[in-house]
């Protein structure tokens, strides 16, 4: 089926098929879902090769992965959101092109997506504070979104973020409510933003109950099973352990429970331990019921909305950059229950 005769069947002009299926942001919402549904209704996809010619786009979306000894963006939650970013691509008629690069190769290889015209935008990965990326991308003139924020960054820019200091400003407190007060923290990078939000978060439940915060219980690295249990076991040999966690994500909270299992103790009853939970696709945080409490968001549909906001961008390159702010929900598991001395 071509253009033409999808918008036949819809009783629409092509023009208006056509900016539906490219995320143009005149076309309303109820139109845009008819044209979507019946798109996947008889497997309709756009002709690349004509569109490119038409509109002197490359009709691709550009993904960076540098890769180095100690980096987030290693972390196997990347592919949930490529799998998200990739069904929007496909609906768009883009291809989406992955380069894996050193960190110093990263500006480069942005500017050589720039030069040859090979990409129409890109999404910039695990921000740091003040991330560089952000100006450099600007002064290009890049088209980008960023999946998360960038403390420090005053330009204005294109961000889909998760709250995650009212995440873990929640976490906190739901476990003071249960009358914890040695609360440890696994967190990762303390260089990248997500987990500089959390870390805050985490101080300013603390802060509230008038405790003291105790920089023995607060851990920073790559997320990492083995860092997970190194960190839990080296905590709970103190003097005075920790009764709770809060972890970052289920990778190091797996290694958490390992280290907690060695020692005898159960979670839930000796040990509570909350978690953030990204909602993968193939690391299920149990069925029925959570195995751990977490706080959950989906990163797969986290990729889905970042890539309509990066289309959006493209064809309306004028736009003032969006932004997105996602809640996580608190998800009550069986990793909690109310504090206890350790036997």
């Amino acid at each position: 089926m071509n253009l033409k005769e999808l918008s036949l069947k819809l009783g629409l002009s092509p023009t208006t098929v056509s900016r539906a299926l490219n995320g143009y942001p005149e076309v309303n919402e109820a139109t845009r879902e008819r044209v979507m549904a019946a798109a996947r209704r008889h497997n309709y996809h756009p002709n690349t090769r004509a569109i490119r010619l038409a509109t002197g786009r490359a009709m691709a979306i550009g993904h960076i992965v540098p890769v180095s000894t100690k980096h987030e963006i290693v972390n196997p939650i990347f592919a949930d959101f490529i799998a998200g970013a990739g069904e929007t691509y496909t609906r768009a008629g883009y291809d989406l092109l992955l380069s894996v690069v050193s960190d110093q190769d990263e500006t480069r290889t942005y500017r050589s997506f720039k030069s040859r015209g090979a990409v129409d935008g890109v999404i910039v990965h695990a921000p740091s504070a003040d991330d560089p990326r952000i100006a450099f991308l600007t002064e290009i003139g890049m088209p980008f979104v960023v999946h998360g924020r960038a403390t420090g960054a005053t330009a204005p820019y294109a961000w889909l973020d998760v709250n995650n200091r009212r995440a873990f400003r929640r976490a906190t407190d739901f476990l003071l409510d249960l009358g914890h007060r040695r609360i440890a923290l696994i967190n990762g990078l303390e260089y990248m933003d997500f987990a500089i939000r959390r870390r805050s978060g985490y101080e300013m439940a603390l802060a509230e109950r008038g405790l003291v915060l105790d920089p023995g219980l607060m851990h920073s690295d790559e997320m990492t099973e083995s860092y997970g249990y190194r960190s839990a076991r080296n905590l709970l040999a103190l003097p005075d352990p920790p009764t709770a966690f809060l972890v970052s994500s289920m990778i190091p909270a797996i290694g958490v429970r390992r280290a907690v299992e060695e020692r005898g103790l159960k979670l839930g009853r000796d040990i509570s331990l909350i978690t953030h939970d990204d909602e993968l696709s193939y690391l299920r945080n149990g069925e029925d019921v959570p195995i751990f409490t977490a706080t959950r968001s989906s990163v797969r549909e986290a990729g889905r909305l970042a890539a309509e906001m990066l289309l959006e961008l493209i064809a309306t390159p004028d736009m003032t950059p969006p932004t997105r702010l996602l809640e996580a929900e608190l998800m009550v598991g069986l990793s909690t229950g109310p504090a206890r001395t350790l036997p």
